[in-house]
């Protein structure tokens, strides 16, 4: 682990916890918080957490910042984005087993996580030379109207665990060509991960004579996370956590007339039709499901199969789920690592107990593995009769819900009838099948595919979903327009001022 850490430059790394005006802040006052390694239970390493004095001096550092950088030219901006990205690559590896280490998803998700970091920064590095309005036609001879589009503000970004780099990349590599500074509030579960980014993040700037662009701020989120929520002087708060914290996170912002990007629950469904090519679906079934240990909000968490293919599917489940491999995630041919904490195993556990009381069947798993560390669980199978309360809940972790249709029609209405709208699937060869699904009368979600699973979004497209999902949009398409302040412009060339709607006023 030393090792790992010497790395990142992290070893000799000073505690606090917050980048402001003058690089790391100790703070005195600060509580310790732990990062503790959840495969094995053992602490990585001990930060301090900020204090609402030193959160309030990083906001400054921030809002002083904005007002230089926002005046930067985007593509020069861009080449900052460009460089954090190579600096990046450069540490993929090392980064990638942090995340390993401290969040407990496999080596490959780990190192999947930080090229993501990386692909987004290619794509925000071609965007600043893309931030583009429109122009349009005037009524009023003599006139030109446009639209353009500047920066908005300090940026707070609050981050979920599950990942712990990636989410707030999709945040920060576009607010940062857009002209936006930001405020980064991490899990306090990955506090270590944090670190070790804004560590890059430091450096990179520092090379471009830049400061203040990327500040980190690490606490509760009792204490920093509602400073940040309530706080004037972040115009945009993103928010990736639970329907029930996004809930508080929407109101404390909309109380102050701010703005949200919200990214929270998903109860993800794959149609299976009878026509479906079920090798493929098997596979996309159960990297959704168990990937991350469950713990994705794009997760597959029930799947909908037609009733005549039934028998067939859950016997190739089953047979793949004996399959998988658990165990310290940092070991090669490991399939599933630990869940996030001990509280999270309980909480699948209450779960299971639920679902035996509304006619669940638990095929495979349903249960704790001690032999292997306090965080760990076998991965479940379970035959529902029918969509219960609990099937209508999100239950983080790798839980999956098999459930049976007679009519295309009956399946979506079945897919549907969730209070989340993340993600969603159809495995079929069937053309038709494939475009209702796809059509206004199919899948409610933000993100709904053919013969590809929920869970795995590449960045090209918007990410985020509808319903109690939030109904924001990050990463790529026109999400940077979350970013920016649209601004009308009306430019009269002429010599006479004639009004709109052939308005006369006055001689």
């Amino acid at each position: 682990m030393n090792a790992l850490l010497a790395r990142l430059n992290l070893r000799d790394t000073n505690p606090g916890a917050c980048t402001g005006p003058d690089g790391w802040l100790d703070d005195p006052d600060g509580t310790a918080l732990v990062s503790d390694n959840p495969a094995t239970g053992e602490p990585i390493a001990r930060v301090v957490q900020a204090t609402a004095a030193t959160y309030d001096r990083v906001v400054r550092t921030a809002g002083e910042a904005f007002e230089t950088w926002r005046q930067v030219p985007a593509p020069k901006r861009g080449a900052l984005v460009h460089d954090f990205g190579k600096a990046l690559r450069e540490v993929k590896e090392p980064l990638g087993e942090l995340v390993t280490l401290e969040m407990g998803k496999i080596k490959a998700e780990g190192m999947g996580e930080v090229q993501e970091m990386i692909d987004i920064c290619d794509f925000a590095t071609g965007l600043s030379r893309q931030l583009y309005g429109v122009t349009t036609q005037s009524e009023r001879p003599g006139h030109r109207m446009y639209e353009q589009w500047l920066p908005l503000g300090v940026v707070g970004i609050i981050t979920a665990f599950n990942f712990p780099t990636a989410v707030w990349s999709w945040n920060a590599a576009i607010a940062a060509v857009c002209g936006d500074t930001m405020v980064w509030k991490p899990a306090s579960a990955a506090p270590l991960t944090a670190l070790a980014v804004q560590h890059i993040a430091n450096r990179v700037s520092a090379d471009h004579g830049v400061r203040g662009v990327f500040t980190l701020v690490i606490g509760s989120g009792s204490d920093i996370g509602e400073r940040i929520l309530g706080d004037p002087r972040l115009p945009l708060v993103s928010f990736t956590g639970s329907v029930r914290m996004g809930r508080r996170a929407a109101e404390a912002v909309a109380r102050r007339l701010g703005r949200t990007i919200l990214e929270l629950g998903g109860n993800n469904a794959i149609i299976v039709t009878e026509d479906a090519d079920l090798d493929l679906a098997v596979r996309a079934i159960v990297f959704g499901a168990i990937g991350t240990a469950g713990q994705r909000c794009t997760s597959t968490r029930r799947i909908i199969m037609q009733r005549s293919i039934a028998s067939a599917l859950i016997r190739r489940l089953v047979q793949a789920y004996q399959q998988v491999t658990i165990g310290n995630p940092l070991d090669d041919g490991i399939l599933m690592g630990p869940l996030v904490n001990a509280a999270a195993v309980d909480g699948m556990m209450a779960a299971l107990e639920t679902i035996k009381t509304e006619g669940g069947e638990v095929l495979i798993g349903g249960r704790r593995l001690p032999e292997k560390g306090r965080c760990f669980a076998a991965p479940t199978l379970v035959r529902m009769p029918r969509q219960t309360p609990i099937v209508l809940e999100e239950t983080f972790a790798p839980i999956l819900y098999l459930l049976e249709y007679a009519t295309l029609d009956e399946a979506i209405a079945m897919h549907n009838a969730v209070p989340q709208g993340l993600s969603s699937a159809i495995f079929t060869r069937d053309l038709l099948a494939a475009e209702r699904f796809l059509s206004a009368t199919g899948s409610d979600c933000g993100i709904a595919n053919v013969n590809v699973g929920t869970s795995g979004a590449e960045i090209g497209l918007g990410f985020g979903g509808e319903k109690q999902t939030g109904g924001g949009r990050e990463a790529g398409s026109d999400a940077w327009k979350s970013y920016m302040r649209r601004q009308s412009n009306v430019i009269n060339w002429s010599r006479d001022l004639p009004l709109a709607q052939g308005i006369t006023f006055g001689s």
